[in-house]
C-alpha cells in the first residue's frame, strides 16, 4: 500500500506541486507572505512535498530531528502555523482529488489509497505542527530575551562611570529588568557612578518617577552614586507638576552634562588638548 502511494505522488508530483503552489501563493499573499521570492518560495514548496513523501511511512525515533530542523526553517521564512497547517490541509485535499479522478483505479483501490494516504500522513503531519510550534516559541523566546537586554543595557564609558540609556516606555516588567541590570552592572564594571538617560523616554508619570528613585536608592546601597540626566522641559514641567521628590538624585539636562559632573564626582575632569582651543 505505502509502495502504492509513494508512487502515485512520485508520478504526479509536479501536477500535485503546480497545483498546490497556485494555491497557498494566493493565501500566502493575502497574508503578507508575498516578500518572499518566487525561487525561494518554489524551491521550499518543492523540499515540503519531497520532505514528506520521503518521511512516509512516519518513524519518530529517525525523523523527529529532522522535522523540526525543517520546522525551523519555515519559522526562519516568516512561515506562520496558520499557514502551515492550511497548506497541509490543501496539500491533502488535491491528493484526495487526483486521486478520485484516477480512471486506472477502481473504486475500491480509490478508498484505500485515500485511507492509506491520510492514515500515512497523518503522524507526519501531526509532528510538524508539533515541531513547528516549539521552533517558533523557541525562536520568540530568543528574540524577547535578546530584546529586554537590548531594552535596558548599561554601558561603561569612562573608568567608574557607566550610562544606561532608555528608550520607550517603562513598564513594570522593565522597570525590574533596569533594577537587575544597574545592580549586575554596577558590580561587575565597577561603578562609582551611573547616569541614567532618559532622554529618548517619552513620558514620565509618577509610576515611571518611582521606578527611577527605587533603582537610585538600589544603586547607593550598592556603594555607587546615580544621576539623572536628558530631563527636557516638558518633562521637568511634568515631574513638578506632579510633585515628585527628585531631591536625593543629581540631575542634569543633557547627557555631555552629566558625564562632566559624573567626572568631577571622580575627581576628574575634561580639559581641552594644545591645538584643540
Amino acid at each position: 500500500m505505502y509502495y502504492k502511494i509513494t508512487e502515485y505522488i512520485k508520478k504526479h508530483e509536479k501536477e500535485i506541486l503546480q497545483i498546490w503552489m497556485e494555491k497557498m501563493k494566493e493565501f500566502g499573499e493575502e497574508r503578507g507572505l508575498s516578500i518572499v521570492s518566487s525561487d525561494l518560495y518554489s524551491n521550499t514548496c518543492k523540499e515540503f512535498i519531497s520532505f514528506i513523501v520521503s518521511h512516509l511511512p512516519f518513524k519518530e525515533e529517525n525523523h523527529q530531528k529532522k522535522v523540526g530542523n525543517f520546522a525551523e526553517k519555515l519559522v526562519r521564512l516568516g512561515w506562520d502555523l496558520t499557514f502551515v497547517t492550511s497548506g497541509l490541509r490543501t496539500l491533502t485535499l488535491i491528493v484526495h482529488e487526483k486521486m478520485l479522478n484516477e480512471e486506472h483505479f477502481t473504486h475500491e483501490e480509490k478508498n484505500e489509497l485515500i485511507v492509506g494516504f491520510d492514515q500515512w500522513t497523518a503522524p507526519v503531519f501531526t509532528k510538524i505542527i508539533e515541531a513547528y510550534s516549539n521552533s517558533w516559541e523557541k525562536i520568540l523566546s530568543l528574540q524577547k530575551i535578546a530584546l529586554q537586554e537590548l531594552s535596558a543595557p548599561l554601558i561603561p564609558v569612562f573608568e567608574k562611570i557607566s550610562i544606561m540609556p532608555l528608550v520607550g516606555t517603562i513598564d513594570t516588567e522593565r522597570a525590574r529588568l533596569i533594577m537587575e541590570n544597574l545592580l549586575t552592572g554596577v558590580v561587575k564594571h565597577r561603578s562609582e557612578v551611573v547616569l541614567i538617560d532618559i532622554t529618548g523616554v517619552p513620558v514620565v508619570d509618577t509610576m515611571v518617577a518611582h521606578h527611577i528613585i527605587q533603582a537610585a536608592d538600589a544603586v547607593r546601597l550598592v556603594g555607587a552614586k546615580c544621576m539623572l540626566v536628558g530631563i527636557r522641559p516638558e518633562i521637568a514641567q511634568t515631574i513638578v507638576n506632579l510633585g515628585i521628590d527628585l531631591n536625593q538624585i543629581t540631575t542634569t539636562s543633557t547627557l555631555r552634562k552629566g558625564i562632566e559632573q559624573a567626572l568631577a564626582f571622580t575627581n576628574r575632569k575634561i580639559v581641552m588638548m594644545e591645538g584643540e582651543r
